[in-house]
């Protein structure tokens, strides 16, 4: 399946590789670097290249590239799965996914790729099971380590998870106080033409959850309206027949946060963009040397609902050098490097009467640079709490099989705090000029 794994910085470093069968150069990445110089962004390096011995698989996560190699055909979207299911691993161990950390608990993460894959075949992917054989690192453990010259983070015996037919939950998990987080999380994807309306438009959300129930709970999660969900992509614990039949979520849940499902929402008819956008953008003024940009934020927020965290991302030709601008709100930023203007305004209140936030003034030209003939597109992003565009929205929750020991004689009923929690954000959201 996979011979070997390569993790390359945005500099072209490989700085940590491991081979499983046997192993293969680093001059293999060759092929991979040639395709990245032809691209102008890491992202959009193909996925899948084909050499004349090897096929390189790849994704591009938190600045860094993950390649596999393999020998023989394989399914690709199996082992891109692989891959982010890995770097989702290593977010978990050390709370996030950068050179850094990877270098600084390097022995933990070669630990951690000994027992994701065995000869190349996926083997234990779950982070409850991965965390039972191998400790996350703790300050006190590292100390004694040191001073022992003993390594405490690999256990000593397997985890009973492991030999059930619920691998991915580990046994005797007790807590005080029980509780139940669900996360609701829609993107909004969609191209808004330079009238205002919308070319396409398309939502993905996912539901994350935050688990901590004692003993063995079984969970059925229903809808008010799961016509909505479709291509949904499911966690293994669920139980997919029922969900075909019922559409609900029925499924005994890993310990800790997880990602239960993501969906693509079936949305007929026209999106409702929470915000509309004036802008005007020029190049070129009587003076000859500078241009002209005025940029108007009108949000249409859901009723009682805030516009957070938005940001408006402008892109501009190479000829324009500056900006010299002022803005009714929040703050903007000009890149000269990468020609980019930044323009961060917060939080947007509709219902305060406040108006609509402005960013206008001047563009710097370049001396003797020809007037730009094409119109620079305007990426937007931002978040709303407490409502989905999809209008997707959860029933109830029930819990079965809730019982934990109590002195190991009988059984005791609880029941768990739940809650749940809608955000939609933008993800692609382009306003073109």
């Amino acid at each position: 399946m996979i011979h070997s794994i390569f993790f390359i910085n945005n500099s072209g470093d490989i700085f940590l590789e491991k081979h499983y069968k046997r192993v293969i150069p680093k001059s293999i990445c060759d092929y991979f670097f040639e395709e990245v110089t032809k691209n102008s962004s890491p992202e959009n390096v193909p996925p899948i290249i084909q050499t004349p011995n090897h096929i390189l698989i790849s994704i591009y996560r938190a600045q860094m590239h993950f390649v596999a190699v393999c020998k023989s055909e394989v399914p690709p979207l199996f082992v891109i799965e692989f891959l982010h299911r890995l770097a989702d691993i290593i977010k978990d161990y050390f709370d996030e996914v950068s050179e850094t950390s990877i270098k600084d608990n390097v022995v933990i993460v070669y630990e951690l790729l000994d027992e994701v894959l065995d000869n190349g075949f996926p083997l234990a992917t779950e982070s409850n099971i991965l965390k039972e054989l191998i400790r996350p690192p703790n300050l006190l453990r590292s100390l004694a380590d040191t001073m022992t010259g003993r390594n405490s983070t690999v256990s000593a015996t397997l985890p009973t998870g492991q030999l059930s037919n619920i691998p991915w939950r580990r046994s005797g998990v007790k807590y005080a106080n029980n509780e139940a987080y669900f996360d609701i999380v829609e993107e909004l994807d969609a191209i808004v033409d330079k009238f205002g309306g919308a070319v396409c438009a398309e939502v993905h959300g996912s539901i994350d959850c935050l688990i901590k129930l004692s003993g063995v709970p079984d969970l059925t999660l229903s809808f008010v309206n799961s016509r909505l969900i479709e291509d949904a992509s499911l966690h293994p614990c669920v139980r997919h027949r029922r969900f075909e039949v019922e559409r609900l979520l029925s499924f005994v849940p890993p310990d800790g946060g997880f990602r239960l499902m993501a969906y693509r929402a079936s949305c007929h008819g026209n999106l409702p963009v929470p915000l509309d956008l004036r802008h005007t953008i020029s190049f070129k003024q009587a003076s000859g040397n500078s241009g002209h940009l005025e940029l108007t934020v009108i949000p249409r927020p859901p009723s009682g609902r805030q516009l957070e965290d938005l940001v408006l991302t402008v892109p501009m030709p190479r000829a324009v050098s500056g900006a010299s601008l002022v803005a009714s709100a929040g703050k903007y930023s000009y890149d000269t490097a990468s020609r980019t203007l930044v323009w961060t305004v917060g939080r947007l209140d509709s219902q305060k009467g406040a108006g609509s936030p402005t960013l206008c003034g001047t563009l710097v030209m370049q001396t003797g640079a020809p007037v730009p003939d094409c119109r620079p597109s305007i990426l937007v992003s931002f978040s709303i709490t407490g409502w989905t565009i999809s209008g997707l929205k959860v029933n109830r929750l029930d819990l079965h099989g809730e019982s934990k020991p109590v002195l190991h004689q009988k059984t005791s009923k609880y029941k768990p705090f739940k809650g749940v929690k809608y955000v939609t954000k933008a993800g692609k959201l382009e306003f073109r000029t």
